[in-house]
């Protein structure tokens, strides 16, 4: 009997020995794998937070940037308005209208480029694509405005209603520049109701008085407001 006893007690004792053996293949199993290198997971933690903050500043500072981006160079705007005194005061020469047109015609050529070249380097210094949210909507608010002024142009001249062309010129772009405006600074609307004033004025001020509205316009105004534009946002 002691001797059964003991051969069961010698065969538990090897059965408790060996069942600790037979546990040991399962810390292994390859659903532990991920905790082999804790370290790993605690190192990545901090790495993935700190580039999520980075991330979140690079957004602020590009939303930032966008929306104190005026969509015009005040500076480019100044060179607009230098080339309208010039042109106007050249236009007020000539002796026949087709002169008076011309000067007019390439004053707004030139300071379309310039403002064009003006803006992009603008956007370009505040890190913005050139193309920029602000800059493209000020482009197509303005855009049909002076389409609709070049439109009003030759028709104008083909029924021989040349006098009214500074006003048309006036208005048009008075308005252009509202509904551009309404995507950029406060300052951009207000210079475009102050083109409309001098447009309205057009319509019903003397014959003599159309070249010195047309330099009001496009020559003062521009210089002012781009003035203003370049000091209060920066260029």
């Amino acid at each position: 009997m002691t001797t059964r006893r003991s051969a069961l007690g010698a065969g538990r004792s090897a059965t408790e020995r060996r069942a600790p053996s037979s546990e040991i293949p399962l810390q292994f199993k390859v659903l532990d794998k991920p905790t082999a290198h804790p370290h790993r997971a605690l190192m990545s933690a901090p790495a993935l937070h700190d580039r999520a903050r980075q991330d979140l500043q690079y957004i602020r500072e590009t939303m930032a940037a966008a929306a104190g981006f005026t969509a015009v160079s005040g500076w480019g705007q100044v060179a607009v308005g230098a080339v309208g005194i010039v042109a106007g005061l050249i236009a007020a020469r000539q002796p026949g209208f087709w002169g008076w047109f011309a000067a007019w015609i390439a004053a707004a050529v030139v300071g379309a480029n310039i403002g064009i070249a003006s803006t992009l380097v603008k956007a370009h210094r505040a890190g913005l694509p050139l193309l920029a949210a602000p800059v493209r909507k000020f482009a197509l608010a303005l855009a049909p405005a002076l389409a609709a002024g070049a439109v009003l142009t030759v028709g104008l001249i083909q029924v021989h209603a040349v006098m009214l062309l500074p006003a048309c010129w006036l208005l048009c772009y008075g308005a252009g520049v509202m509904a551009g405006g309404a995507h950029s600074v406060p300052a951009l609307p207000v210079m475009g109701a102050c083109f409309l004033v001098l447009g309205i004025a057009a319509t019903v001020a003397p014959p003599s008085w159309t070249s010195a509205l047309l330099i009001a316009g496009f020559g003062a105004l521009h210089v002012i407001f781009g003035v203003f534009i370049a000091v209060r946002h920066g260029g």
